[in-house]
């Protein structure tokens, strides 16, 4: 038996070997692959030849303009990927420790939700909870359900659906979408307004990114309004800013309107009759994870808080 196959067939690829070579898929260049997993350059590029060696298959094209992971080289990747989350999970099963939670949670948030909703779920967490952490991220949603399936974050919290094969996703609430105009608009002063009035306005919205953005489609689709793509907003408040210029109307998450506008300000709540438009709120965590049950916890604390800041 030669010292080559014994190399190749006995000693198995590291956890921190597979974590390099995700890296490098992630970030297809070596130094930025590198900070990210905390190491040197050349430590990585080493390991990932070591790894090289030990599966005997080519595992990355080194290019002029750059590196590529390899065709059998990506394949391997994905599935270090997962077994790199479901390592991380068996870690947080095996760390739980009497009722308490400690430690940091990574949790993922839609801009358009978590700013306006967290803060009170937060402080109770914290009286309930001192151990814990939450190390809070925005983002767009889709990506962040892409970030909750490789294991980047822990828990994510946004409007419904939250999309991916191996999370498990649990409805929330519905949070009512409000439509707003500047408060010398037409509708802004017209009493007893109905949906007929809203036909041929001007409808400003996020970027199609945005689950935002969909939702207001939809409802420009069934009330005849038009929706302005040329001026997209970049966060609620640049949509509210605009709608305050007199460009067009918005749509407004509930939560939103409760926090940052007041009466008497830059923007009027329109009242129209038969308007009840809202959106689906969830949190999501992946199936399997060790904290699962306690994730399920906090879902519902969320879904406490809201029910009062809605009331």
């Amino acid at each position: 038996m030669s010292i080559e196959f014994i190399y190749r067939y006995f000693l198995m690829p590291t956890l921190r070997q597979l974590e390099y070579l995700v890296a490098l898929a992630d970030h297809r260049h070596f130094g930025r692959a590198a900070q990210a997993v905390a190491v040197s350059q050349p430590t990585l590029s080493h390991q990932l030849q070591v790894l090289e060696k030990r599966l005997g298959v080519p595992l990355v094209e080194r290019h002029t303009r750059g590196v590529e992971l390899s065709p059998v080289g990506r394949d391997i990747a994905e599935r270090a990927r997962t077994i790199l989350v479901e390592v991380k999970d068996l870690r947080d099963l095996a760390q739980r420790a009497g009722d308490r939670l400690a430690g940091t949670i990574r949790f993922g948030a839609s801009p358009t939700l978590g700013p306006y909703l967290m803060p009170p779920v937060i402080a109770a967490l914290h009286r309930s909870q001192p151990d814990l952490r939450l190390y809070m991220r925005e983002g767009i949603p889709d990506s962040l359900a892409l970030e909750l399936v490789r294991g980047s974050i822990d828990m994510l919290l946004g409007p419904l659906p939250i999309e991916g094969q191996t999370l498990q996703v649990e409805p929330l609430f519905s949070e009512p979408l409000l439509l707003v105009a500047p408060p010398d608009h037409p509708l802004a002063k017209k009493k007893n307004a109905t949906l007929a009035d809203l036909a041929g306005h001007d409808v400003l919205t996020l970027d199609r990114r945005h689950h935002l953005h969909r939702d207001a489609e939809t409802l420009c689709r069934e009330h005849a309004m038009a929706l302005l793509h040329d001026y997209e907003g970049t966060s609620l408040d640049s949509i509210r800013q605009m709608v305050a210029s007199g460009l067009g109307l918005g749509i407004l998450p509930r939560l939103y309107v409760r926090s940052e506008i007041g009466h008497g300000g830059d923007v009027a709540l329109l009242d129209v009759k038969g308007w009840k438009a809202g959106r689906g709120i969830g949190v999501a965590w992946r199936r399997g994870a060790g904290f699962a049950d306690r994730y399920a916890a906090i879902g519902e604390n969320i879904r406490d808080a809201a029910a009062k800041l809605l009331e």
